[in-house]
Protein backbone atom coordinates (compact mmCIF):
# COMPACT_ATOMS: atom_id res chain seq x y z
CA UNK A 1 0.00 0.00 0.00
CA UNK A 2 2.67 2.47 0.57
CA UNK A 3 4.79 2.08 -2.77
CA UNK A 4 2.60 3.81 -4.86
CA UNK A 5 2.86 7.16 -2.45
CA UNK A 6 6.71 6.53 -2.47
CA UNK A 7 6.48 6.27 -6.37
CA UNK A 8 4.54 9.06 -6.91
CA UNK A 9 6.81 11.72 -4.71
CA UNK A 10 9.84 9.63 -6.26
CA UNK A 11 8.76 11.10 -9.77
CA UNK A 12 7.47 14.62 -8.06
CA UNK A 13 11.20 15.12 -6.88
CA UNK A 14 12.64 13.71 -10.03
CA UNK A 15 11.04 16.55 -12.30
CA UNK A 16 12.89 19.50 -9.52
CA UNK A 17 16.12 17.14 -10.23
CA UNK A 18 15.88 18.07 -13.87
CA UNK A 19 14.51 21.49 -13.97
CA UNK A 20 17.44 21.93 -10.78
CA UNK A 21 20.24 20.59 -12.70
CA UNK A 22 19.35 22.43 -15.97
CA UNK A 23 19.35 26.22 -13.78
CA UNK A 24 22.66 24.59 -12.87
CA UNK A 25 24.02 23.84 -16.63
CA UNK A 26 22.61 27.69 -17.48
CA UNK A 27 24.44 29.16 -14.36
CA UNK A 28 27.59 27.66 -15.51
CA UNK A 29 27.67 28.10 -19.53
CA UNK A 30 27.19 31.72 -18.80
CA UNK A 31 30.03 32.42 -15.93
CA UNK A 32 32.00 30.21 -18.51
CA UNK A 33 31.06 32.71 -21.30
CA UNK A 34 31.83 35.40 -19.21
CA UNK A 35 35.48 34.20 -17.83
CA UNK A 36 36.44 33.22 -21.35
CA UNK A 37 35.29 36.67 -22.34
CA UNK A 38 37.55 38.20 -19.78
CA UNK A 39 40.92 36.05 -20.52
CA UNK A 40 40.67 36.47 -24.10
CA UNK A 41 39.63 39.98 -24.61
CA UNK A 42 42.77 42.74 -25.29
CA UNK A 43 43.41 45.03 -22.18
CA UNK A 44 44.51 48.43 -23.72
CA UNK A 45 43.82 51.43 -21.90
CA UNK A 46 44.32 54.57 -24.19
CA UNK A 47 42.95 58.58 -23.13
CA UNK A 48 40.55 57.95 -26.02
CA UNK A 49 38.84 54.61 -24.72
CA UNK A 50 38.54 56.35 -21.54
CA UNK A 51 36.67 59.36 -23.10
CA UNK A 52 32.88 59.69 -22.08
CA UNK A 53 30.63 59.29 -24.87
CA UNK A 54 27.30 58.35 -26.34
CA UNK A 55 26.24 57.05 -29.50
CA UNK A 56 29.60 58.16 -30.87
CA UNK A 57 29.90 61.82 -30.04
CA UNK A 58 31.46 63.40 -27.98
CA UNK A 59 30.14 65.20 -24.87
CA UNK A 60 29.27 69.15 -24.84
CA UNK A 61 28.60 71.02 -22.28
CA UNK A 62 27.41 69.80 -18.33
CA UNK A 63 26.40 66.12 -17.50
CA UNK A 64 23.41 67.17 -16.41
CA UNK A 65 20.08 66.88 -18.29
CA UNK A 66 16.51 68.35 -17.58
CA UNK A 67 14.15 66.09 -18.36
CA UNK A 68 10.13 66.60 -18.14
CA UNK A 69 8.43 63.83 -15.41
CA UNK A 70 5.49 64.32 -17.78
CA UNK A 71 7.14 61.36 -19.73
CA UNK A 72 7.21 59.10 -17.37
CA UNK A 73 4.01 59.88 -16.36
CA UNK A 74 2.60 58.96 -19.81
CA UNK A 75 4.71 55.73 -19.81
CA UNK A 76 3.44 54.67 -16.49
CA UNK A 77 -0.17 55.49 -17.77
CA UNK A 78 0.52 53.23 -20.87
CA UNK A 79 1.88 50.18 -18.51
CA UNK A 80 -1.48 50.28 -15.96
CA UNK A 81 -3.49 50.31 -19.66
CA UNK A 82 -1.73 47.85 -20.92
CA UNK A 83 -1.66 45.26 -17.66
CA UNK A 84 -5.81 46.29 -17.96
CA UNK A 85 -5.73 45.23 -21.65
CA UNK A 86 -3.83 41.85 -20.71
CA UNK A 87 -6.53 41.45 -17.80
CA UNK A 88 -9.20 41.79 -20.08
CA UNK A 89 -8.43 38.29 -22.16
CA UNK A 90 -8.09 35.92 -19.54
CA UNK A 91 -11.14 37.56 -17.86
CA UNK A 92 -13.12 37.01 -21.15
CA UNK A 93 -12.20 33.45 -21.57
CA UNK A 94 -13.48 32.70 -17.80
CA UNK A 95 -16.84 35.03 -18.58
CA UNK A 96 -17.75 32.42 -20.90
CA UNK A 97 -17.54 29.37 -18.65
CA UNK A 98 -20.70 28.41 -17.44
CA UNK A 99 -21.46 29.71 -13.50
CA UNK A 100 -19.07 32.48 -13.98
CA UNK A 101 -20.70 35.27 -15.52
CA UNK A 102 -22.21 37.23 -12.23
CA UNK A 103 -19.26 37.00 -10.10
CA UNK A 104 -16.96 37.82 -13.22
CA UNK A 105 -18.69 40.68 -14.03
CA UNK A 106 -19.19 42.52 -10.97
CA UNK A 107 -15.37 41.53 -10.22
CA UNK A 108 -14.38 43.75 -13.67
CA UNK A 109 -16.46 46.26 -12.95
CA UNK A 110 -15.04 46.45 -9.82
CA UNK A 111 -11.52 46.75 -11.23
CA UNK A 112 -12.55 48.75 -14.34
CA UNK A 113 -13.82 51.41 -11.65
CA UNK A 114 -10.66 51.69 -9.71
CA UNK A 115 -9.28 52.11 -12.58
CA UNK A 116 -11.42 54.85 -14.05
CA UNK A 117 -10.83 56.48 -10.39
CA UNK A 118 -7.23 56.55 -11.68
CA UNK A 119 -7.63 58.24 -15.36
CA UNK A 120 -10.11 60.83 -13.80
CA UNK A 121 -7.62 62.03 -11.17
CA UNK A 122 -4.71 61.67 -13.86
CA UNK A 123 -7.12 64.03 -15.51
CA UNK A 124 -8.27 66.18 -12.79
CA UNK A 125 -4.49 67.03 -12.35
CA UNK A 126 -3.70 67.95 -15.27
CA UNK A 127 -1.35 65.02 -16.52
CA UNK A 128 -3.37 64.28 -19.43
CA UNK A 129 -2.54 67.64 -20.89
CA UNK A 130 0.45 67.86 -23.63
CA UNK A 131 2.12 71.30 -23.33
Amino acid sequence: MREPTVAVASDYFDSYAVVGLLAVIGVLFVAVAFGAGRLLRPVVPTPEKLLTYECGVDPVGEGWAHTQVRYYVYAFLYVIFAVDSIFLFPWATVFAAPGYGAATLVEMFIFLGFLAVGLLYAYKKGVLTWT
